[in-house]
């Protein structure tokens, strides 16, 4: 692995570790400094950080485009720093708040990362890169919970501090050895203006035919997936009397799954299979995944079924993100991954509200059997697109 990839590797690391670190505790923070409403006003900071990279994403895509990856990819890191060093000083709400604003703009890096990793691959590797991102983004979501259970022991405020300066250090090591991937004659040099027209770019992006469905199979995928982490420790407490030690080993089961198929196997299956198989399988599996932890007897049941979904995203994931990609010309990249982020953070604001409601209203076991049904409607609007071309990914290219 390069120098260059090894960054956006550790960047998205980095990122999902501050995350994971900083979501399970937000709540004690919440409850350190408000008398009452703690819950509440928890679920406010989580949805001001979706809402905050759904209309960051796609600007800080637009920035890259113009200014190159390499100076948005490090300053984004360094707001990154500063929002967890906030966050670890902070004595009051309104404090808590600005710091996870703060985090909330920069930490849509994701975007320009994806974009880094579009520059620097072919189209028969650009998926293999992708799914090293999801490996990233899957080894911060299993080691940020654990480490960040682990600092607390001696304070809230130091795991906070912690992310901080893990994110400091990534700025450091990006500064000396990151290259700028997009050159000066490949950059899409457009108005200020319209940089910051987020609506009118993703508006214009969606209505490309060329992407369109594959956009959709996107959003209804992660949409499906978005309600398992803020709803599965109600589901297996009230189905199964699961303790929190349960679930976090649950979590940690998820992860080591999310490492192995998105950093090892993915790339092992991608070449023999090609993107759009592995879109079509990845769907499926997600499907029989979802409904299967609807209806499992048991609670040792909940693991083969996870493995299932975790297959079913970790080869559809970055197979669709590959084929949306190669559809749209190289100097427009950054504004397609911050369009494809758009749909990431209303899936983030919608997906936990549509599984706490279904959750209350219709059964327990709804956010699963409703994203099973996500999952299908996927699977049939992606194969839709795919399917005039052939399932391999060379057909594609040409």
């Amino acid at each position: 692995m390069s120098s260059s990839l090894l960054f956006i590797f550790i960047t998205v690391f980095v990122d999902l570790l501050g995350y994971g670190i900083m979501l399970p505790l937000l709540p004690f923070y919440v409850q350190a400094h408000a008398l009452t409403g703690g819950a509440a006003i928890a679920g406010m900071l989580s949805s001001l950080y979706a809402g905050t990279q759904l209309f960051v994403g796609p600007i800080l895509g637009a920035l890259s485009d113009r200014y190159g990856r390499r100076p948005v990819l490090l300053v984004c890191l360094l707001g990154t720093s500063l929002g967890y060093l906030m966050l670890g000083l902070a004595d009051s709400l309104p404090l808590i708040f600005l710091a996870v604003f703060i985090d909330g703009l920069t930490g849509a890096n994701l975007t320009t990362a994806y974009a880094y990793i579009a520059d620097s691959t072919t189209s028969e590797n650009r998926a293999r890169g992708m799914g090293m991102v999801g490996a990233a983004f899957g080894l911060g979501m299993m080691a940020g919970p654990a480490l960040g259970g682990l600092l607390s022991r001696y304070g809230l405020s130091v795991p906070a501090f912690t992310a901080s300066a893990i994110a400091l250090g990534n700025v450091l090591f990006g500064f000396f050895v990151l290259p700028e991937s997009l050159p000066l004659e490949r950059r899409e040099i457009k108005p200020v203006s319209q940089i910051f027209n987020w609506v009118g770019q993703f508006k214009e992006l969606f209505q490309r035919a060329t992407i369109q469905k594959l956009l959709i199979a996107m959003f209804l995928l992660n949409l499906a997936f978005a309600g398992l982490q803020s709803n599965f420790p109600l589901y297996s407490n009230h189905r199964f009397q699961w303790t929190p030690t349960q679930n976090s080993m649950f979590y940690l089961y998820v992860g080591v799954c999310a490492v192995f198929i998105q950093g090892f196997l993915f790339g092992k299956l991608q070449p023999r299979f090609g993107e759009k198989r592995l879109t079509v399988v990845g769907l499926t599996l997600m499907a029989i995944g979802l409904a299967g932890m609807a209806f499992v007897p048991q609670a040792w049941m909940l693991f083969p079924a996870v493995t299932v979904v975790a297959l079913g995203t970790g080869t559809s994931i970055p197979s669709l993100t590959a084929l949306v990609s190669l559809r749209v010309s190289e100097s427009e990249q950054g504004r397609l991954m911050g369009g494809t982020q758009t749909l990431l953070s209303l899936t983030n604001i919608f997906g936990p509200i549509l599984a706490g409601v279904s959750f209350e209203v219709i059964a327990f076991s709804a956010p699963y059997w409703l994203g099973s049904v996500f999952s299908l409607i996927a699977l049939g609007v992606a194969y839709l697109s795919l399917r005039r071309s052939g399932l391999d990914t060379a057909a594609m290219v040409e």
